[in-house]
């Protein structure tokens, strides 16, 4: 039977990517049409879309909270500490706090099956980084302490981030357990931030 709530706001989207995303890691996400999830929610198809454009950001709905992150990152940051320094936190406090957007979260594995599987969601998670990128950019070239190259910088810490994620998501697709790949995981971000902090080891 369809659930009922709210038919607008941020708790309907929520709910909404919540019963998607249990769909797709049960049946598959090219399995799951819009129309069953708009039924098991209680909505209509129109009401998804108003919400997600797009299929595919009912799974990777976390897009939103990590521009968020990002733009927090730089304009939020601590007085006397720089922008690299900021991102560094924040990246390192996702994993230390096994955050969803971290990649060492224990749902990881379940997610990362699902995306490999469908062609369209991986399509998707590049668009999305690329989306990401170009926030970066725009929030480091409206940083009036930035005096780098803001588009450069996010092409690398964006490059460097997908790297350390997509070798971690290998490995436990591959049947490593959560709790072992954390440290190294932990210990690639610490080298990305130091290759863009002094340049790579010659």
């Amino acid at each position: 039977m369809p659930r009922t709530g709210a038919r607008g706001g941020p708790e309907t989207r929520r709910r909404i990517a919540g019963i998607a995303s249990g769909m797709f890691l049960e049946r598959g996400f090219d399995e799951v049409t819009v129309a069953e999830i708009a039924r098991e929610a209680g909505v209509s198809s129109v009401t998804v879309f108003n919400h997600f454009p797009r299929k595919e950001d009912l799974f990777l709905d976390r897009a939103f909270d990590a521009g968020e992150l990002l733009r927090s990152a730089v304009r939020d940051r601590p007085e006397g500490m720089d922008a690299l320094a900021s991102l560094r936190t924040m990246t390192l406090g996702l994993v230390d706090s096994g955050h969803a957007l971290s990649g060492v979260d224990h749902r990881s594995v379940p997610f990362f099956r699902t995306v490999a599987d469908s062609p369209a969601l991986i399509s998707r998670a590049r668009e999305i980084v690329d989306e990401l990128e170009r926030t970066l950019a725009e929030e480091l070239a409206h940083d009036p302490s930035f005096d780098g190259d803001p588009a450069l910088l996010a092409a690398l810490f964006m490059a460097g981030y997908r790297t350390v994620m997509v070798a971690t998501a290998r490995r436990l697709l591959a049947g490593a357990r959560t709790e072992d790949v954390v440290d190294a995981h932990r210990a690639r971000f610490e080298s990305l931030f130091e290759a863009l902090r002094t340049g790579l080891p010659s």
